[in-house]
């Protein structure tokens, strides 16, 4: 039976406000028994914090069914590296999802008076209230030999007033100040993977917005590529980034026909 791993941001709502046949897919899936998933690189809320923003819009779906890739970072890191010092630039989502590690948490103020010398661990996700301090004592930190963790490549994100920059525009600049490759966990790498492959077993369709992580991630690991037009990328980004989707529908609304025609 198949499963479908939805993205959240561009495929449905972009900011606050829900793409259009967003919420009937939902309520076909659901009324037909159909499997679903939602997979976000979005590391900002926790799934709990996601399942209040979709309940806003009329989508009412348990947490349990939403990944973010601060979750899997969280699982990730529990599954890898012993307990340390983690230094966090991200926003309350990935905070809260860090804590649940149980590690000690290194504050900025901590940072500042020297404890960045001490930091294990530095985990960058989308951070809306990012200063130059935490750059500087994310640098120093991995510079002094911190692991370098990355909760998403995605160098942009939609919203309502058009595309934002995302957490890999953040982690690019600590590229450039640390000459240092971290490691990343969202799509398309393989700690997304593992995550939802327990949830989800069988065959998966992926439907994304991005060429560079939706369509990538599900080419990469055997699924179904499916891409909207209502997000960041577009046709003629599919000629220019030479990625080619399974298919292409002009938003999620034309799932349904496909699901039943198939």
């Amino acid at each position: 039976m198949v499963c479908i791993i939805f993205d959240m941001d561009g495929v449905i709502y972009r900011g606050n406000k829900p793409i259009p046949g967003a919420k009937e897919v939902i309520e076909f899936l659901k009324g037909n028994n159909v499997r679903f998933l939602f997979l976000t690189n979005n590391s900002t809320k926790t799934p709990e914090m996601y399942r209040e923003k979709l309940l806003n819009m009329g989508i009412d779906v348990p947490a349990e069914i939403i990944v973010t890739s601060g979750l899997a970072t969280r699982i990730y890191m529990e599954k890898h590296y012993p307990p340390g010092k983690v230094f966090i630039i991200g926003g309350r989502g990935l905070i809260v999802e860090m804590k649940k590690l149980g590690w000690e948490i290194i504050s900025l103020e901590e940072a500042k008076r020297g404890k960045w010398r001490e930091i294990d661990y530095v985990v960058v996700g989308l951070d809306p209230e990012l200063t130059y301090e935490k750059l500087k004592y994310a640098t120093l930190a991995i510079r002094n030999g911190a692991l370098f963790i990355g909760t998403n490549p995605d160098t942009t994100f939609p919203g309502e007033e058009g595309i934002y920059p995302g957490a890999g525009s953040i982690i690019a600049a600590l590229k450039a100040s640390t000459e240092k490759e971290p490691i990343i966990i969202g799509k398309p790498n393989r700690p997304m993977y593992e995550v939802i492959k327990e949830r989800c077993p069988g065959e998966m369709w992926m439907v994304g917005d991005r060429l560079d992580t939706d369509i990538i991630f599900a080419k990469r690991f055997g699924m179904k590529a499916i891409m909207v037009l209502t997000g960041v990328h577009s046709l003629e980004d599919i000629k220019r980034l030479n990625i080619q989707p399974d298919l292409v529908l002009q938003d999620i609304s034309h799932l349904v026909k496909y699901i039943s025609t198939s």
